[in-house]
């Protein structure tokens, strides 16, 4: 027995499914989850010592790839100095002025521990500035697990194929009215019925947690003219986006101004660390400055505020973005030629460093058709991967992320390797 295996077996006994999040069972995929023992640059090493190029990237922040010098050594720097306060400290604002000087947007900030944490909060200003208590979300987008999210949710409920999650009362199940992504129309439907009771319109700005789908042309232009004729307010939820498909985010590449931003991922470097922001009006609403309560013991830590500082920066590199778009858009085009060689269906796409494919006929815009990948055949190519080095996300739904530390020869690689793998799982 391997000693993932063995690993596997004890957390079954003391963890549920034995993992502490659900997509990591490879449940879609089948077999058994490698256990990680190390991880530098572009790889992951198991504790049967095999390395793996990462295209998960601990599902999106580790931009910089695994254990960068520079992020590595402002961790170091911090915990010297103590890792947690339960006070103010100087990093703190050093990263919500630099947050702030990427995202205009975001005017004002408050730090938190996980994205989950930063939609609650987001949608809680929505409910309070707007005295609505109504939102609208999309089907198949996943802002986190808290209860008004999991309906027709993204993420590990698509990929494990989960009704809407038990324990959600009915009557707060209510208050979240879901459409299609990129489905402007149905979204101005509900505005007519219901647009006085909406607070906000929450949104992926791209897809990431049902694989990844992009927004048509003038989507999120149309979100934004809804909300501003209906009073609404508009959030984007930019945990996965935000700093990754542009030095600006979403917004940036889109040309569109949320009220309110959620973030995460990146801005702790790979630590627990989330935020949200937006006009300094809302966000003037927060406790202590207003009736807005939420709070976090380990808010603004110094080692990931630390952490979040060092990977930023180094983004801001001249060139940066340029070449991450540049290989991610070759590995997505190598991929999709991989799979006319084989004769296999395959739509793909990418924004920044962000990434996916289906394996089913395009074009994919929204989650019902996301659904029609081939997921037997996902299983299958992913365990083939796997067996060649290259690990991507377990699970047909979810985006794939290019770090820095991807080399072009790894890119090369990874094409050839997924090419081969896409083969034999055809044949089997």
């Amino acid at each position: 027995m391997s000693r993932s295996a063995e690993l596997f077996d004890r957390a079954k006994a003391v963890l549920p499914g034995g993992v502490n999040s659900p997509v990591r069972a490879f449940r879609a995929v089948g077999g058994t989850p490698f256990f990680v023992d190390r991880a530098r640059g572009a790889c992951l090493t198991d504790v049967d010592g095999k390395t793996y190029l990462d295209y998960v990237c601990s599902w999106g922040p580790l931009i910089l790839g695994h254990a960068h010098p520079a992020v590595l050594d402002a961790i170091r720097g911090a915990a010297e100095r103590g890792w947690t306060y339960g006070a103010p400290c100087a990093a703190e604002v050093d990263l919500a002025e630099l947050v702030r000087r990427r995202m205009p947007a975001l005017e004002m900030v408050r730090f938190v521990n996980s994205g989950t944490e930063a939609t609650m909060a987001a949608v809680r200003i929505a409910r309070a500035a707007t005295r609505r208590d109504v939102i609208i979300k999309f089907e198949g987008c996943y802002h986190g697990h808290a209860d008004s999210f999991l309906v027709k949710a993204g993420s590990g409920v698509a990929t494990l194929g989960l009704p809407d999650s038990p324990g959600v009362p009915g009557a707060l199940a209510e208050l979240t009215l879901t459409v299609p992504f990129n489905d402007a129309a149905a979204v101005q439907e509900v505005f007519t019925r219901r647009g006085k009771e909406i607070a906000a319109v929450i949104v992926e700005p791209y897809v990431g947690n049902a694989g990844f789908i992009a927004p048509e042309p003038g989507f999120h232009e149309a979100l934004r003219a809804l909300c501003d004729r209906h009073g609404a307010l508009l959030i984007f939820d930019e945990v996965m986006t935000g700093f990754r498909v542009a030095p600006g985010g979403a917004q940036q590449r889109l040309g569109v101004r949320a009220d309110l931003t959620t973030l995460g991922k990146i801005i702790g470097g790979g630590l627990p660390v989330g935020a949200y922001g937006g006009r300094a009006d809302l966000m003037r609403l927060v406790a202590p400055e207003g009736p807005v309560y939420q709070a976090g013991t380990l808010s603004g830590n110094p080692v990931a505020m630390a952490a979040g500082l060092a990977t930023l920066r180094e983004t801001e590199r001249p060139g940066f973005y340029d070449v991450l778009e540049r290989r991610t858009a070759r590995l997505v085009a190598g991929i999709g030629d991989a799979a006319r060689r084989q004769g296999v269906a395959a739509t793909g796409g990418h924004a920044g460093s962000m990434w996916g494919v289906y394996l089913t006929a395009g074009p994919v815009r929204t989650f019902a058709q996301a659904k029609g990948s081939d997921t037997g055949l996902f299983a299958r190519w992913h365990c083939a991967a796997l067996a060649r080095g290259v690990f991507l996300a377990p699970s047909a739904f979810e985006a794939g992320f290019v770090s820095s530390a991807h080399t072009d020869a790894d890119i090369d690689f990874t094409i050839a390797q997924l090419d081969a793998a896409l083969g034999e799982a055809r044949a089997r």
